[in-house]
């Protein structure tokens, strides 16, 4: 692939920078063959100017032949002198230069592509590459169609930057010189005025237009993160009714949308009825002087067709130059947004002797750390503790205590402003990313699967994991008997985001995946929290199984999930406010003891309800509760 550390800027004000950026997608390194293609491209190109060239002088002479005004001996062949011979030479000559074309855009087409499938996937691992900050403020949908947008702009200008525009200025030289040569300076002149006029005038108006293409985009953009926002909340959407606010919201930025589109049809409008008038008074002086000349005995019918047949041919590669910089403006607008994108710069990144965590019994050590998403809000205040190796460290506290956030640091989402956070001695600041999470598995609070099959979701943990080894993990987590009781089995779909499975099945897949990583170091992230009673003492048998031996941080808000912790971190307000085994910190009669009695007495409180509510044969408490 391409590489993905070179900066490449979209500058809409500058094409011509834009299109250097560019180059080394259009002219691949280590790809000859492609490169070759680019080659025979511009050939057969140049080629089949050639040809469109000669088909006005082959309609002169066949016109001159008919009017018995041809003198070509000594310059055709006999057998071409005759007036149909060079009719049929007028139609083969089309022919071939068609022909020539078609090969030429048959050539090019893999280069073109193979530009768009970089640029693509350089965006798309750069996406990767970026800091968790970033993600967590972009907008899915806007983000996709900035992207689609981007890559058509990228295959616009890349396929009219080699195969048209160079060309398109020779075929306008060739053309000036014929008639200079030809009939005289007044026709150079006017040809000249004409196709500068033109070519002012497209300029100005695409100019014009690109503050509407932006317009257009931004209300685009908007219209779509709209409804993918709102389809990826489907169910909160019909938990409150709002089905006619998100389609009012939706139609709001397509009316934007709709206006924007508008104005950039109408302009178009506007900018091929300048181009037409200005080509047209251009061809009308040019065949008013000819026309004068033919009556004149100057010149033979055959040199007017000649020359109408050469602004005919002329007005093509006008109107494609004007075409080709609209596209390349219009592409330019599309894809500035991508490129700004791949200027975007990972808030966290790999430092240049960045090595390779060397994982022993992977003992974790928090020192003195600090750190604040934003300097106005610290989130942690010098924290300081040990997770021994194959031992478990449970963190909890109120919300907002920061117990997450160790979590994100230890996976190095966020590097901490001061203090370290090391594994076996090493700090993380001096590892690679990649090794460090590799070591690393995670069983989250809110487990998002993969829209695809249960198996390929426990096989994310290991991509080379055989069957044998995806149903020994789904054992382990406590869901082979569900998974062999669905009809497609280990081929079921889960759906976006894994809705058709409840929580704790989804919980359970998340387990069974980070069973198959089988990494050293493990982080349990308020992994029950979301859970009722029953199935949080499910999954936390299934935990209590994968952490055995493992280097294990608990982050939780059930407490009792972490009874059996070796050491317990109680949090308040980013600071250690206890800590100690979970006997140890009831007797201390803190914050811990009274977290823990408001939560038992909660427990307590559901369970009796529960009971009651089993013996409840007569409706007792369904009759007394009020009426909707």
């Amino acid at each position: 692939m391409a590489d993905r550390k070179k900066t490449i800027s979209a500058d809409s004000s500058n094409p011509l920078n834009t299109i250097v950026n560019l180059w080394p997608y259009m002219w691949p390194a280590g790809r000859m063959d492609l490169k070759m293609r680019v080659v025979w491209a511009t050939v057969y190109l140049l080629i089949s100017k050639f040809f469109l060239l000669l088909v006005p002088y082959f309609f002169k002479w066949s016109v001159d032949a008919l009017n018995g005004k041809l003198d070509m001996q000594g310059i055709l062949p006999a057998f071409m002198v005759g007036a149909i011979a060079l009719i049929v030479a007028t139609n083969v000559t089309r022919l071939i230069q068609l022909g020539l074309n078609q090969l030429r855009d048959s050539l090019f087409a893999s280069v073109g592509q193979y530009a768009v499938r970089q640029l693509a996937y350089r965006t798309f691992v750069h996406m990767h590459e970026l800091s968790l900050r970033f993600h967590l403020e972009r907008k899915t949908g806007g983000l996709s169609r900035i992207i689609e947008r981007g890559t058509k702009g990228i295959e616009t200008i890349v396929r009219f930057t080699i195969l048209n525009t160079l060309p398109t200025f020779i075929e306008f030289l060739l053309t000036a010189i014929i008639f200079w040569r030809g009939y005289g300076f007044s026709y150079l002149a006017v040809t000249a005025v004409t196709v500068w006029l033109y070519i002012w005038f497209t300029v100005r108006a695409s100019d014009w237009r690109i503050s509407i293409r932006r317009s257009m985009n931004e209300s685009d953009t908007d219209a779509n993160t709209k409804a993918i926002d709102s389809l990826l909340n489907f169910e909160t959407v019909k938990y409150f009714g709002n089905e006619e606010m998100e389609a009012r919201r939706f139609d709001q930025s397509m009316s934007r949308y709709e206006k924007a589109a508008t104005d950039v049809w109408t302009s178009l409008g506007w900018l091929n009825f300048g181009q037409g008038l200005i080509f047209g008074l251009g061809t009308t002086v040019m065949l008013v002087i000819s026309g004068w000349s033919v009556l004149n005995g100057h010149q033979t019918v055959g040199d007017f067709v000649f020359i109408n047949a050469m602004l005919l041919q002329l007005s093509v590669p006008l109107n494609f130059i004007g075409f080709v910089y609209r596209e390349i403006r219009q592409g330019l607008t599309d894809i500035e947004e991508m490129f700004d994108l791949l200027e975007v710069r990972p808030e966290v990144t790999d430092a240049p002797d960045a090595k390779e965590l060397a994982i022993g019994h992977g003992a974790i050590s928090f020192k003195d750390v600090h750190f604040a998403y934003d300097s106005a809000r610290p989130i942690l205040k010098g924290i300081s503790f040990d997770v021994p190796a194959g031992k478990t460290v449970a963190v909890v506290g109120p919300s907002g205590a920061g117990k997450s956030t160790l979590s994100r640091l230890l996976y190095r989402f966020y590097d901490v402003q001061s203090g370290a956070i090391t594994i076996d001695g090493q700090d993380l600041r001096t590892v690679k990313q990649k090794s460090l999470r590799k070591v690393i598995g995670m069983v989250p609070q809110d487990t998002v699967l993969f829209n695809d099959t249960i198996a390929y979701n426990i096989r994310y943990g290991r991509p080379g994991a055989s069957e044998d080894e995806v149903t020994t993990a789904a054992e382990i987590a406590q869901i082979g008997d569900f998974i062999r009781h669905l009809p497609e089995g280990f081929d079921t779909k889960v759906g976006e985001r894994g809705l058709k499975l409840s929580g704790g099945e989804k919980q359970r897949v998340a387990i069974a995946r980070t069973v198959l990583k089988a990494p050293p170091v493990l982080i349990l992230d308020e992994a029950t929290s979301a859970l009722d009673t029953t199935t949080e003492r499910e999954i936390q048998a299934a935990l209590d199984v994968v952490s055995k031996n493992r280097t294990t941080l608990v982050i939780a808000h059930r407490l009792s999930t972490v009874i059996g912790a070796d050491e317990i971190i109680v949090l308040k307000s980013g600071e250690i406010a206890e800590r100690g085994t979970h006997a140890a910190l009831l007797e201390q009669n803190g914050l811990y003891a009274s977290m823990w009695n408001r939560q038992r007495e909660a427990t307590q409180a559901e369970e009796h309800l529960k009971q009651v509510r089993e013996s409840d044969d007569l409706g007792v408490i369904d009759r007394l509760a009020p009426a909707n």
